[in-house]
């Protein structure tokens, strides 16, 4: 029996995307996306596990060539389904709508909404550095122990709902936002390198970083926790292969959300053609900007201060360094307007998944209309809802180390597809074929799958909890289902 809806209900119904983004506007969706807050503080860590400078330049270089690669590979997938839904339409076309709904519940769950409150916090804790009244110390209720609510989750909570509510307006006032400070960001990171660069390199410092550059070592503190001991283990065999995982989830985490540009395919001009370019040159310039931003660390400070900066923010120190006591004060700025740019990117795409699992009757039904705007304010607010909660929680660091794992399998099963698709449907139109298949499509699986395996040899933390997450979408799914019936 036909559903009957209301007037009200039936405009909505009628409304649909307009395609109002060209290839501008999509390039900066994925620059601007990938480009957080992960930049200016992981390689910390990372070099915390691999203790020398070839090996960090090498794993930035390879989540690069997997993030081209992948970007790449894309461009099929998108060229073939130009729709709202991106990655979960992939997985359900070239595999089963479960695989598809899997993907879409983790979205849901923590990908998606754990990135936009880990990032809305991010703006906030480098906001306190010039307005020291929103730290993350300053409690607005309770205290230290026990649940609180501090100024710095207030502050990323009213960030989200901002530009959720910028969002519901359209995706015009969404688009303006997003090319504005992805490219004023681009400015500033291009800004810090040259300046960096040109004013504040040392020849001892660079010349003693490269010294035993392909030493592969790991500092005590990753092996068994902080015992007061500053010692550096050289690693061989195996182990490097841990070490070098443990170390990528960084990087990987920080070049991540570059396919957020396909969900929004059904609003992009002529998408065939200019998804995949998107795709191409937004992931080309962040892993430019991401290998320079790293040589440029290792030109100003030897590699225990920046293995060791403060709280982690490799990049304030790199930016006291270059600009003395205003340096703070510039990097936090730069931070604020990359934080706020990635949001609004990660917030605009994220809606359109669930919309569109909706449009299959596997998400709640209000998230499948437009509202007047031609956007999905209900999924938007959803959306908004979950992520302001992670913030509230303060868990979503610990939830995005668990999907790190789980979003690389994806990717994996989503490339795979190209090949599942080229046979199951051999005379579907292609505009556009994968780059360097099948030689590179299969490198990127190689390469992730033994990211993955390491993961779980090595680090199985990384791994279980988000998978625990996975699962727990399968009864979800036949309830769903149950209920669509």
């Amino acid at each position: 029996m036909q559903e009957i809806l209301s007037p009200k209900e039936a405009i909505h119904e009628d409304k649909a995307f307009k395609r109002s983004l060209g290839l501008l506007d999509a390039t900066m969706i994925v620059a601007g996306s990938m480009i957080g807050s992960g930049i200016f503080i992981v390689s910390a860590d990372m070099l915390k596990d691999l203790g020398s400078a070839g090996w960090l330049i090498a794993a930035w270089l390879i989540t690069g060539f997997m993030t081209l690669t992948a970007a790449l590979s894309y461009g099929e997938l998108s060229a073939m389904f130009p729709k709202a839904g991106g990655q979960y339409v992939y997985l359900k076309e070239a595999y089963n709508p479960l695989m598809g709904f899997l993907y879409g519940w983790s979205f849901f769950a923590v990908i998606q909404t754990g990135t936009i409150a880990a990032v809305g916090v991010a703006f906030a804790k480098f906001a306190a550095y010039i307005f020291p009244a929103l730290s993350d110390k300053n409690y607005i209720i309770g205290g230290a122990e026990g649940f609180h609510v501090s100024a710095a989750q207030m502050v990323s909570i009213l960030l989200i709902v901002l530009l959720t509510y910028i969002n519901t307006r359209g995706v015009k006032e969404g688009k303006i936002i997003q090319t504005t400070f992805t490219l004023a960001k681009l400015i500033a990171l291009f800004g810090l390198i040259l300046f960096g660069l040109l004013f504040a390199s040392k020849a001892g410092v660079w010349d003693a970083n490269w010294t035993d550059a392909w030493n592969l070592k790991q500092h005590s503190s990753r092996i068994n926790g902080w015992t007061g001991s500053d010692t550096w283990v050289s690693l061989a065999g195996l182990a490097t292969a841990g070490a070098m995982a443990s170390a990528m989830v960084g990087s990987i985490f920080s070049s991540d959300a570059w396919n957020n540009v396909t969900f929004i395919a059904g609003e992009i001009k002529n998408p065939q053609r200019n998804i995949g370019l998107s795709l191409f040159m937004g992931t080309l310039i962040v892993t430019i900007i991401y290998v320079a931003t790293n040589l440029m660390f290792l030109a100003v400070l030897p590699i225990n201060e920046l293995a060791f900066a403060k709280d982690n923010r490799i990049a304030l120190s790199a930016s006291q360094e270059i600009f003395g006591a205003a340096g703070t004060s510039i990097l936090a700025i730069m931070i604020m307007i990359s934080t706020f740019g990635c949001n609004n990117g990660l917030i605009l795409a994220g809606a359109r998944v669930y919309y569109t699992m909706a449009q299959d009757g596997l998400f709640f039904k209000q998230t499948g209309r437009l509202n007047k705007n031609a956007v999905p304010e209900v999924a938007l607010w959803i959306q908004c809802v979950v992520a302001s909660i992670l913030c509230l929680s303060g868990k979503y660091g610990d939830l995005l180390d668990y999907v790190s794992f789980v979003v690389v399998i994806f990717y994996i099963l989503t490339i795979a597809g190209i090949f599942i698709l080229r046979k199951k449907r051999p005379d579907a139109e292609r505009p556009y074929k994968a780059f360097g298949y099948p030689v590179l499509p299969i490198l990127y699986i190689v390469i992730a799958l033994a990211f993955c395996l390491a993961l779980l040899i090595y680090k199985p933390g990384f791994t279980w909890p988000g998978l625990i997450i996975v699962l727990i979408g399968i009864p979800i799914y036949f309830v769903a289902l149950a209920r669509k019936k």
